[in-house]
């Protein structure tokens, strides 16, 4: 009877430990996928940029710095990688397309191109999938840092080869400024 006892402790134990240790994995894997979901929301900002860029340059050909502000900016995004890196060019990014959008404001003809339109409807849809995937990032991430900070996971997390995230932050201090538009 001690036998059985013992070996079902045993169980018990080794059964916990496995479920700490899957816990682990699983937080993992979901901060990996919501990361790509971000990348797939960004990359998708990303290719609408050069057709509304030529949209504009049709109506707006003297705003070469506006436009050459979200060209740099594209180039920077789809070059980061870490997540500092990409928040940072995520916030160029949308710095310049404030820019760009402001100076549409000033072009009659081009705010009501069709084009221009559908454009900025499908930027301004993208911008709400970026803001959802930026959370569902940072959720993810929070659940995984705590779970590696917190007892008595932190113990597996060595064993799972899993360790505290950085969250997702795009550092915008301009972001409460209206665009400066100069003809």
């Amino acid at each position: 009877m001690k036998t059985i006892i013992a070996l079902a402790v045993v169980a018990l134990i080794v059964l916990f430990f496995v479920a700490q240790y899957n816990r682990l994995i699983r937080l993992n894997v979901g901060v990996d996928e919501a990361w790509a979901q971000i990348e797939v929301q960004l990359k998708r900002r990303s290719d609408l940029i050069p057709n509304l860029v030529e949209t504009v340059k049709g109506y707006a050909a003297h705003e070469k710095t506006t436009l050459d502000a979200v060209i740099s900016a594209r180039a920077k995004a789809t070059t980061a990688s870490t997540v500092a890196d990409v928040a940072a060019a995520d916030g160029m990014m949308t710095q310049a397309l404030r820019g760009l959008l402001a100076v549409a404001e000033a072009y009659p003809d081009l705010k009501a191109s069709s084009n221009f339109l559908s454009l900025q409807e499908e930027l301004s849809t993208t911008e709400n999938k970026v803001a959802f995937a930026r959370q569902f990032y940072n959720d993810n991430v929070r659940s995984l840092n705590t779970a590696v900070k917190t007892v008595p996971t932190n113990v597996f997390a060595g064993m799972a080869k899993v360790s505290v995230r950085e969250f997702y932050e795009v550092e915008d201090a301009q972001s409460r400024q209206a665009p400066n538009v100069k003809f």
